[in-house]
């Protein structure tokens, strides 16, 4: 699944453009690399975002098409 399309359906970041943005202006990595939106995710792949005032570092625990609110919070697995 494309990045941008992952960090929307988990409801890591509300809207896809957002997160576009987000990966094209270079705030997002995978595993350790600067990743653009398109980049394809697998289970088990290391996201971290940098947000204003801090980061979010993640791992992907499941891959899903679509979710509700209960299921996107079992797509990722907080890393400290």
């Amino acid at each position: 699944m494309r990045l941008d399309k992952f960090l929307k359906v988990s409801r890591i970041l509300k809207r896809r453009t957002v997160a576009n943005d987000a990966c094209t202006g270079g705030r997002v990595t995978v595993n350790g690399r600067t990743a653009k939106p398109s980049v394809q995710l697998k289970v088990g792949d290391v996201v971290e975002i940098a947000f204003g005032g801090g980061a979010m570092k993640f791992r992907v625990a499941e891959i899903a098409e679509t979710s509700r609110k209960e299921q996107a919070e079992k797509m990722y697995e907080i890393i400290d």
